[in-house]
């Protein structure tokens, strides 16, 4: 196995351990590997590789496979597939039947609730990292900050919010 391949698989098999509410919240440190550490590709890639990710369906941590396949080609997309996936449905798995072993405990409402917190803040972490990835200076940190707040605690369409923001930002920039 090809050091790129063994280090894809490595990270990613990592990570996947720590996705509690799903890959948004280990995205920061996808990120940082990508880019940073291991120099796979520049943030405007990764940025880009994160939209293609966000629009295309299925799960948003497909992204691991467009990293893969810029990294090391399709073995590369192959490997990081099964780095992030395998691990954590192992685990899941075998979890699973504990759990609904411990269907009456007093214990298992308390796990609930602990994790519950704990897959909220690294999804915000995840956003945030991005937020810091992207574009820097107050407009367009502010126009994210406000959609983010619009999406959170009103019924506006995402669609329309978009829109706003990117009327906002080409606004902002004449």
């Amino acid at each position: 196995m090809s050091p790129v391949l063994l280090q894809l698989f490595l990270l990613f098999a990592g990570l996947s351990m720590l996705a509690f509410g799903g890959g948004a919240g280990v995205m920061p440190d996808i990120q940082r590997a990508s880019v940073e550490y291991y120099h796979w590709m520049t943030a405007a890639e990764f940025l880009d590789l994160f939209a293609i990710s966000r629009a295309a369906p299925g799960p948003g941590s497909l992204i691991v496979m467009l990293i893969g396949q810029k990294a090391a080609g399709l073995p590369g997309a192959a490997v990081s597939f099964l780095g992030m996936f395998l691990p954590s449905c192992l685990l899941v798995h075998f979890v699973a039947k504990g759990w609904h072993r411990a269907a009456q405990s007093n214990w298992r409402p308390v796990v609930e609730r602990a994790l519950a917190p704990v897959a909220i803040g690294l999804t915000f972490s995840s956003g945030l990292a991005l937020m810091r990835a992207t574009e820097t200076g107050f407009m367009p940190h502010a126009i994210t900050v406000l959609g983010a707040a619009a999406f959170a605690f009103t019924k506006i369409n995402p669609i329309m919010l978009l829109c706003g923001g990117a009327a906002a930002m080409v606004l902002t920039s004449l």
